[in-house]
């Protein structure tokens, strides 16, 4: 607890506020890993970079994502305003588990929830969890998730 705890406040820190309708690019970054897979997360770790998230972007890079990081699990829910890529979004356990996935389609104002609390959130380029053959139950690794 105390490691994630640290990852979170030193993110918090860092970042920049975007403007309402302009991509935030210049968050924290972490990296993670699924299994063998690298990933290179933005960490939106403010209220305000989370009300953001990726919205406005156009492109991800193919191992790029966004570490949504909440100060306690409770149920997130998430919805895809003003996004422009398709994503899925990885629920996750305070230890990196999934708890489960969502895909979602650009602009689509639906309600995506974890199935039970969580404090970390991470979005993909649509299908790149399932490519994978990553899905519930999988585990990822990383600082946030008080793992190398």
């Amino acid at each position: 607890m105390t490691a994630i705890t640290a990852v979170a406040a030193l993110l918090a820190g860092t970042g920049a506020a975007a403007q309402p309708s302009e991509p935030q690019r210049d968050l924290p970054r972490v990296t993670l890993r699924a299994g063998m897979h690298r990933i290179d997360a933005q960490v939106a770790a403010t209220p305000a970079q989370r009300a953001i998230g990726l919205m406005w972007r156009r492109e991800l890079g193919p191992n790029e994502g966004m570490l949504f990081v909440f100060d306690a699990p409770a149920v997130q829910c998430f919805w895809m305003k003003n996004t422009f890529i398709p994503l899925t979004a990885a629920f996750l356990a305070e230890d990196g588990r999934i708890v489960n996935l969502a895909d979602m389609r650009p602009h689509d104002e639906t309600n995506h929830c974890s199935g039970e609390p969580v404090r970390f959130v991470l979005e993909m380029p649509r299908g790149w969890f399932a490519q994978r053959g990553i899905g519930a139950g999988f585990r990822l690794a990383g600082a946030p998730f008080g793992t190398r």
